[in-house]
């Protein structure tokens, strides 16, 4: 009958979760991403990834809350972009009329500015579905830096596409963060600077 020629049409389809279902089922400590309604759970981080993050959380961290721009978020927050993706970005940040705005469990939009650090096990997400997810969503910025291999790119809106820039350039101004910028030898985690000796030089040419 009718039934069987249903299932003949879907085989073996694994039902997609929601956005609302995966922010559920996402409890403090456990990182994944919610990509096109399938759970994509983040690598165990290693020293390297680790390293770079909390170099720039505390770099552009300290930046933000010195200019009162807004506020940064690590992975901990999860990002809900559509019906079948939330995401959780390495780092996130909001402006200060986006961040009135967050919800009490997640952010119920899209970050100015979105980072992610490469793992291998993940790397092709954060270049493919979800770099066309920030594109489509309105992410004004999206840097995907590579603790490995250090081949870092930058991206930057340009209507309706996130298009690179900085391409070989020593020095990386962001485009949607006023007056942030890094240098490239920074981005090295086996060789990172003083956050104090960065931030001053940074703060220092406003």
């Amino acid at each position: 009958g009718m039934a069987t020629a249903t299932i003949l049409r879907r085989p073996a389809a694994r039902p997609l979760m929601t956005s609302e279902d995966f922010l559920n089922w996402l409890q403090p400590g456990v990182f994944a991403d919610l990509i096109d309604g399938e759970i994509v759970k983040h690598s165990p981080v290693n020293l390297r990834h680790a390293r770079l993050i909390n170099f720039l959380d505390r770099l552009l961290g300290g930046f933000i809350e010195h200019e009162d721009l807004g506020e940064l978020h690590r992975e901990s927050v999860a990002v809900r972009l559509s019906v079948r993706e939330t995401f959780l970005p390495d780092l996130a940040f909001f402006t200060k009329a986006q961040a009135s705005r967050l919800a009490d469990t997640h952010a119920p939009f899209p970050p100015t500015f979105a980072l992610e650090a490469l793992s291998p096990s993940t790397a092709h997400h954060d270049t493919g579905r979800k770099f066309a997810a920030y594109e489509l969503h309105g992410v004004q910025e999206y840097w995907i830096l590579d603790p490995q291999e250090l081949d870092h790119h930058f991206y930057r809106r340009a209507g309706d596409m996130l298009a690179e820039f900085a391409e070989g350039a020593d020095l990386i101004p962001s485009t949607s963060i006023p007056g942030f910028w890094v240098k490239r030898a920074w981005l090295n985690p086996e060789n990172l600077p003083t956050v104090r000796a960065c931030l001053s030089d940074v703060l220092a040419s406003i």
